[in-house]
């Protein structure tokens, strides 16, 4: 989920004035969103989403055929595009069930998050992210999703709002990670500001 950046981590400790801790556990729907707002801005996620369209288009056409008392495509083709938009919809639930099951196993996840970057501690794992190695992030509803650079944002870190230690934080991480990172497309929640 997170790179190493190793000597970062102790500088990340420093900072602490500017910081904001969180403590969690992640649930699958922490990760279900994370990988939602991973694949809004992947090349691969946004290639699904054209396909889909694709579908939904050939299929609009059919019913308009078949509406026209033409005869419309056999069910097999219409069959496949009903499974591919489920797939669609479910793979991002199917992906972070997996990858809960490795995060069940490190315990508690603590996060601070400073100017200098993002430290994540579990029971069996010590992670330091700089800024550098994520940065650009997206805002959901639930959580901040911090991304990789790369086209298919191969890594990320999820840092939930619900753990944050008081309601004030979760603007006080917003603006650090305004300060340090690029924001894509997000869906603040007023509830959460």
């Amino acid at each position: 989920m997170v790179a190493d950046q190793g000597g970062q981590q102790q500088e990340v400790r420093e900072q602490g004035a500017d910081a904001v801790e969180l403590e969690y556990r992640p649930t699958v729907g922490d990760l279900t969103s994370a990988l939602r707002a991973r694949r809004g801005v992947s090349k691969a996620g946004r290639r699904q989403w054209w396909v889909l369209g694709a579908f939904v288009v050939l299929f609009a056409l059919q019913i308009a055929s078949l509406m026209a008392g033409r005869s419309a495509a056999p069910a097999p083709p219409l069959i496949g595009m009903f499974v591919y938009l489920l797939l669609i919809v479910v793979s991002p639930w199917l992906q972070a069930r997996q990858v809960y099951r490795f995060a069940e196993r490190q315990g508690i996840f603590r996060a601070t998050v400073t100017d200098a970057g993002v430290v994540v501690t579990t029971d069996n794992t010590t992670t330091s992210v700089n800024w550098v190695a994520q940065p650009r992030y997206r805002e959901t509803r639930d959580a901040f999703v911090m991304l990789s650079p790369d086209k298919n944002a191969v890594g990320f870190t999820v840092l939930p709002k619900r753990a944050v230690r008081s309601p004030g934080d979760v603007g006080r991480l917003r603006a650090i990670l305004d300060r340090n990172t690029t924001r894509i497309g997000s869906e603040p929640s007023p509830a959460h500001s």
